[in-house]
């Protein structure tokens, strides 16, 4: 007998060796507003199939928990495949960004004829058939020779690329029913669990809308989004001009000697699409009159480092860009917002003067010489150390901030006098065609690493800190990310074979006995599917330089 603690129940019960965690389920009696999908055991996420051979502690979720929400996305997009592969024997479907609050996926039929409106309705009612057959999910795990030849008979190249150059001795994968598929984590038990999602045209493809992340019971809000679906096709635009479609792709130019041109091709697009956005403002600047550039993004965004360099091409091209940023009109501490647990919420938009900043901007357009405070983040109050701006008949101001996008931020200015930009790690990382890995978790990494660098926060801390930091981007810097005159795309492939070199000991800190441990165990699990590329060939220009450094 195996002892097991439930953490949602508070108690301990006794079961036979080899119990799975679903046969476990309806022996604790607790509130289960929302259908359980998976487990943490020992705070690691594991499908409800998982045996349990040893004392544990286990705590079940649902969808409203990420490692519930992601075990569920990954079974809808084994789903689809599936569908797909049934309605159109050879075709192929390609995951790849989220975006309206579902996921972007493209059909390539074997015919190469266009993807029609009935053709999506066959798809949706072949996956609505194996939903009611409850047909279950079969995890195999096999020697990596093995992987490799099941997937090569299948057809499946990117999952050999990928399984060939990850370096492990054994791989698990998944069938369902005659389908065999790979995915990087667990599973739901079977396909009557995926109740809820829809698939329906986007553009040129397919958007598979998911539930709720809140409130699992309904599907998430579509949002328009077509600024960012531009994005898509730009960044797609790039990685064909570089080879590189996912990760397995990455690792194996980078064993076979690539990995500085490539560094020196992704870091020669970035910085090229920073040259169109600064030529963009120029255009404006003679044209409309264009004097505020407003730039926002989430946090480890690389905001930093773009602005600079965005200075750069500005002076390039004749103008005089003067930066400042939102937070020097932080509102003095004790007149900070607060959450309901009763800490500062410095990212609410009432924790800024707006009404002070935008004077402050209406004076400097106004050709008045203006002020600047600068906040000081040990005293909590604003001071004034003599900054002075003026606009010159060349000058460009640049204000950098989260709530730059905020109409309520310079609702007073024309728009016409108004350039704004929105950047974020926009395009997610494929590890093959059907796994994709979050925008976040690379700005997650970041996060960890430069706050675990400066020593403002030990990895466990950060993580602790970032669903707050999510929930904060959600409410005060997603609505409006649609407002931007351009898009900037921080991210790209071979970042995370360089942050590997530095995440690994850092995540590695983190006590097992933790809830933090969760996201260090699967950021630590993905990383290792990277072939690891040192720091020497980064320019100190770039990006990731502001997190490494």
């Amino acid at each position: 007998m195996v002892q097991i603690y439930c953490r949602n129940t508070k108690t301990t019960k006794s079961f036979p060796e080899g119990t799975t965690l679903q046969e476990m389920l309806p022996e604790f009696d607790f509130d289960k507003p929302y259908e359980i999908v998976s487990a943490r055991v020992n705070n690691v996420p594991q499908g409800l199939k998982f045996r349990v051979y040893n004392n544990r502690d286990v705590e079940y979720v649902d969808g409203r928990d990420p490692s519930g929400a992601r075990i569920y996305f990954r079974s809808l997009c084994f789903l689809l495949s599936k569908a797909a592969r049934d309605v159109f024997p050879g075709s192929k479907i390609y995951m790849e960004n989220p975006i309206s609050n579902g996921y972007y996926c493209n059909l390539h039929k074997a015919d190469d004829v266009p993807v029609t409106d009935d053709d999506i309705e066959r798809i949706r009612q072949r996956m609505q058939e194996i939903v009611n057959k409850d047909i279950p999910f079969h995890r195999h795990e096999v020697q990596t020779e093995e992987a490799v030849r099941i997937f090569r008979e299948r057809g499946y190249e990117d999952k050999v690329t990928l399984i060939e150059t990850s370096g492990q001795v054994y791989m698990d994968y998944y069938t369902l029913g005659d389908t065999a598929d790979y995915y990087y984590g667990r599973l739901v038990p079977s396909a009557g669990y995926l109740k809820l999602w829809g698939l329906e045209r986007y553009f040129n493809g397919l958007l598979l809308r998911v539930p709720d992340r809140h409130d699992p019971s309904r599907l998430a809000p579509f949002v328009p989004q077509p600024k960012t679906f531009e994005m898509f096709n730009e960044n797609l635009k790039w990685n064909i001009i570089m080879g590189l479609n996912n990760v397995g792709d990455v690792n194996k130019a980078c064993q076979n000697g690539l990995a500085s041109v490539l560094i020196k091709v992704s870091e020669a697009l970035q910085e090229k699409k920073i040259v169109q956005i600064a030529e963009e403002i120029d255009r404006r600047f003679r044209n409309d009159g264009v004097r505020v550039v407003l730039i926002t993004g989430p946090s480890s965004s690389g905001k930093t480092t773009f602005c600079k360099r965005l200075s750069i091409q500005l002076l390039a091209c004749g103008l005089k860009p003067l930066s400042f940023s939102t937070d020097d009109y932080f509102v003095n501490r004790e007149d900070t917002p607060k959450l309901p647990s009763g800490a500062y919420d410095f990212d609410n938009f009432e924790a800024v003067q707006h009404e002070m900043l935008q004077r402050d901007l209406l004076k400097l357009l106004a050709g008045e010489t203006v002020d600047i405070p600068e906040f000081n983040f040990v005293t909590g109050r604003q001071e004034y150390k003599g900054k002075k701006l003026h606009l010159d008949s060349n000058t460009v101001v640049l204000l950098e901030g989260i709530h730059a996008l905020n109409p309520k931020l310079t609702d007073h200015i024309s728009d016409t006098l108004k350039f704004r930009i929105f950047i974020n790690t926009l395009t997610s990382t494929s590890l093959d065609d059907h796994n994709i890995i979050p925008t976040y978790d690379i700005r997650l990494l970041r996060r960890i690493v430069r706050d675990y660098n400066k020593g403002a926060f030990t990895a466990r801390q950060t993580i602790e800190q970032w669903p707050n930091v999510i929930a904060a981007e959600e409410q005060w810097i997603y609505p409006y990310q649609e407002n931007a005159d351009m898009m900037f795309n921080s991210s790209y492939l071979l970042e995370f074979a360089v942050m590997r070199n530095h995440a690994e000991t850092i995540l590695s800190s983190v006590p097992k006995n933790c809830r933090a441990y969760t996201e260090a165990h699967r950021l630590l699990h993905f990383i290792h599917y990277f072939t690891p590329v040192p720091d020497k060939e980064i320019p100190q220009t770039s990006m990731i330089r502001e997190f490494i450094a």
